[in-house]
């Protein structure tokens, strides 16, 4: 399964944690807390894609209205879209002179462009783009096809409802550091990325479904299972997209552990099940954590 329809939909991001205790009546959600000095922060993995007409778990309101603050993968409330396009543009044109059917090769590019044409688009629009934006673009369109509506996932609906309460958010990393790792991809696994994320595209969005529903009741077991297969299968571009950020994430993450305020932090699910993830890394290093 391509790695962006997990990613983007539940997004953006790893073992099944030991100290993790089912909440009452049995319940549990993609939601972790940890106690600091004086504080609590919470742990939130998020879908960055869902339906409109989908409703949040409550565990994940009682969160948001413990914590002063929340923290984000990126800083949402001053997300410029107009900076975010340029910076898309910028890393994921290619040079005058070069196309993406040039790129790949006339078999390869009418793959892609059967695929784009299947969801409704002009094969002509991304002829331009580097192989990674347009695999991107194809599978954000693809979701949305199947009636998920990035402005109705948990951070679209997160930051909105902080923007009335005033709560402060901040990022982990900016929009060009994460499209940098895109962009910095080499050419071969870009074309890659692209060619696996216009293939089984029926498969893929049947596990869509599945992933959104281990995600609502917490089934991390699942969550580890797919992302697993994914890395095993692509370790050189799950890597840099996984592992490698959930650990430059760590350090600010134990640092909010020194505040007074209780903080919300909430990033891609996939980067909260599995070895080596956020949960994975903060156990070793002996915090205890609950999940929810």
């Amino acid at each position: 399964m391509p790695f962006f329809f997990r990613t983007l939909a539940l997004a953006a991001l790893l073992a099944t944690t030991s100290a993790a205790v089912a909440a009452p009546g049995g319940e549990r959600h993609a939601l972790w807390s940890l106690k600091g000095k004086s504080n609590t922060v919470y742990l939130l993995g998020s879908v960055h894609f869902l339906k409109p007409t989908d409703q949040l778990p409550g565990a994940i309101d009682t969160a948001y209205r413990d914590a002063e603050k929340l923290v984000m993968e990126i800083d949402m409330d001053d997300l410029d879209p107009l900076e975010a396009q340029q910076i898309t543009l910028q890393l994921g044109m290619l040079p005058e002179g070069r196309t993406l059917e040039s790129e790949l090769g006339a078999k390869a590019y009418a793959q892609v462009a059967t695929q784009a044409r299947a969801i409704g688009v002009d094969p002509a629009l991304l002829n331009r783009f580097r192989p990674w934006l347009a695999a991107m673009t194809l599978v954000q369109l693809q979701l949305m096809k199947q009636g998920l509506d990035p402005q109705s996932g948990v951070e679209q609906r997160l930051t909105a409802r902080a923007a009335v309460d005033r709560k402060e958010i901040t990022g982990l990393e900016t929009m060009e550091q994460q499209l940098g790792m895109l962009a910095g991809l080499p050419e071969d696994q870009q074309r890659e990325f692209l060619m696996y994320s216009v293939e089984d595209v029926e498969r893929a969005s049947k596990e869509i479904d599945e992933l959104i529903a281990a995600w609502r009741i917490g089934d991390t077991s699942t969550l580890d299972k797919l992302l697993s297969e994914g890395f095993d299968k692509y370790p050189d571009l799950y890597r840099p997209l996984t592992v490698d950020r959930n650990r430059r994430w760590i350090p600010n993450i134990e640092a909010l552990l020194d505040d007074s305020d209780d903080y919300l932090v909430v990033v891609g699910a996939l980067h909260l099940v599995g070895k080596d993830s956020v949960i994975d890394l903060l156990e070793r290093k002996g915090h205890k954590i609950t999940q929810h």
